[in-house]
């Protein structure tokens, strides 16, 4: 028999995101800034994978600011996601700008 599969429904206002790969980084000055080091309370970038029926500012493909620590990960096919509510988002990224900050990525 073949076997089923299951597709993931995120409930609420619960927010399914995958992180960007964290490699090393540059500072505008130009030094290179490994992987390896910490950084207190560092944002960090990543794609919504999944939304729930409540949430309301962010939509599949888009990209969100939030703090990656003290997130609830889960594992699917082989790669992580974070799942977290839509008010631990900081920022969205988005095509559509309404009351953006002028700054792109």
């Amino acid at each position: 028999m073949p076997e089923v599969k299951f597709e993931i429904q995120m409930l609420h206002d619960r927010v399914m995101v995958r992180p960007d790969k964290e490699g090393e980084r540059r500072s505008t000055g130009g030094i290179v800034i490994p992987a390896t080091a910490e950084m207190a309370n560092r944002l960090v970038w990543g794609e919504v994978c999944g939304v729930g029926h409540h949430v309301r500012s962010v939509k599949v493909g888009d990209k969100v600011l939030f703090k990656d620590e003290d997130q609830f990960e889960v594992e699917v096919q082989g790669a992580m996601y974070l799942v977290m509510r839509e008010r631990d988002l900081h920022a969205v990224a988005s095509e559509r700008p309404e009351y953006g900050t002028g700054l792109y990525l």
